[in-house]
């Protein structure tokens, strides 16, 4: 996400976080009165609320919130397991299902069960047992298409992973690196879901035949690359096809101007992976407290509805609000591909191996 949620356009064209990146001082010592009320949180670049209801948080909470960014998902999720002893600060958002057992396994996170927490589905609960970490939200990964391309070119739209590999979709997909990018790992998985571990691999190849292009992460792939994004228009991209999100239309609509009656993207349902994202305290948090009190503003019913509209995700609370955005122009897929949280854990990163010794060189 996130789904985005992604969209790295949306947090900085909204202007919507005024919030500075600067690391934890380092070393003991007893806490200053400003830096106990400061709570920091660490996050991949699409991190956004809106600043009335960050204010609403700060004021109730009486603490001040400091975001750090530190690059796509994948990237701040391994920046965050390098730097675990002296955290750059108390809680971490933006783990998602594809990661989440590496961030486990590593140690990042210490337990705290949420308020509000009986009020999300046992779905989005991947660590129910120990509270590691707290779900926050969820989208899907698919690839979107660039409407007005394929009304040029006479052609359909894919609308499965099979289609994908079809000699008329040749040179038209651009995906992310599945070794650095959230994204391009949940497409991988989504293959692998889809085909099974006999199968992803005859897939790719399959792929990789037909044309695709693969670039480090979100942002190149869908603002630079892909022909049908307000960026990759001005970017002069020429792949009408990127691996993105089901909720990437509706941003295309949102920030237009002025707004157009239709999207100009639409997803290929059949090519969609679902992500739950998730926030948890860092286990070397220097304000523990804090932490406790941020996760719980992230499950509370204003951030959630608020969330959708900042970073292009659903939300995991019960009876929060969708804007009608979504459900016109970004509805979540019937039915995306899942991968349990074992089986990601048990093959995750063999598969990555192998996906890029098979696909980059």
């Amino acid at each position: 996400m996130s789904i985005t949620k992604k969209a790295t356009v949306v947090a900085v064209g909204l202007g919507l976080v005024t919030l500075s990146a600067c690391g934890s001082s380092g070393g003991g010592g007893e806490k200053t009165s400003a830096e106990s009320r400061t709570v920091t949180l660490v996050s991949h670049d699409s991190w956004a609320v809106s600043k009335n209801v960050l204010a609403d948080f700060e004021k109730q909470s009486g603490y001040k919130v400091h975001v750090l960014t530190s690059g796509d998902a994948g990237q701040a999720v391994n920046k965050a397991i390098l730097t675990k002893d002296n955290p750059q600060g108390d809680v971490f958002f933006g783990v998602d299902n594809t990661l989440l057992s590496r961030a486990l396994d590593n140690g990042l996170f210490q337990p705290y069960q949420a308020k509000g927490l009986g009020s999300i589905g046992a779905q989005y609960q991947l660590d129910q047992a120990k509270h590691r970490v707290t779900p926050i939200d969820y989208g899907d990964i698919c690839v979107n298409y660039d409407k007005q391309y394929f009304a040029d070119h006479k052609l359909t739209p894919p609308a499965t992973f099979d289609d994908l590999v079809k000699p008329e979709y040749k040179n038209l997909l651009v995906t992310e690196n599945a070794a650095t990018s959230s994204p391009g790992l949940g497409f991988l998985l989504g293959s692998a879901a889809k085909y099974g571990d006999d199968g992803w691999q005859d897939y790719w190849k399959k792929l990789k035949a037909n044309g695709v292009k693969v670039v480090d992460g979100w942002e190149q792939a869908y603002d630079q690359e892909f022909s049908g994004s307000a960026g990759g228009k001005k970017a002069k991209g020429d792949r009408p096809l990127v691996v993105s999100y089901a909720s990437s239309p509706p941003a295309e609509v949102v920030f237009a101007k002025p707004q157009p009656k239709t999207a100009p993207t639409g997803v290929a349902a059949g090519t969609c992976f679902r992500q739950i994202e998730f926030a948890g305290l860092l286990s070397n948090a220097k304000n523990t407290k804090g932490g406790k009190a941020l996760i719980d503003f992230l499950v509370s019913k204003e951030f959630q509805e608020d969330m959708p509209l900042n970073m292009f995700v659903y939300p995991v609370l019960d009876g929060a609000k969708v804007p009608a955005e979504f459900t016109q122009y970004g509805p979540a897929a019937k039915d995306p591909e899942t991968m349990a949280p074992g089986a990601i854990a048990d093959h995750r990163d063999q598969w990555v191996k192998q996906w890029t010794s098979l696909v980059l060189k």
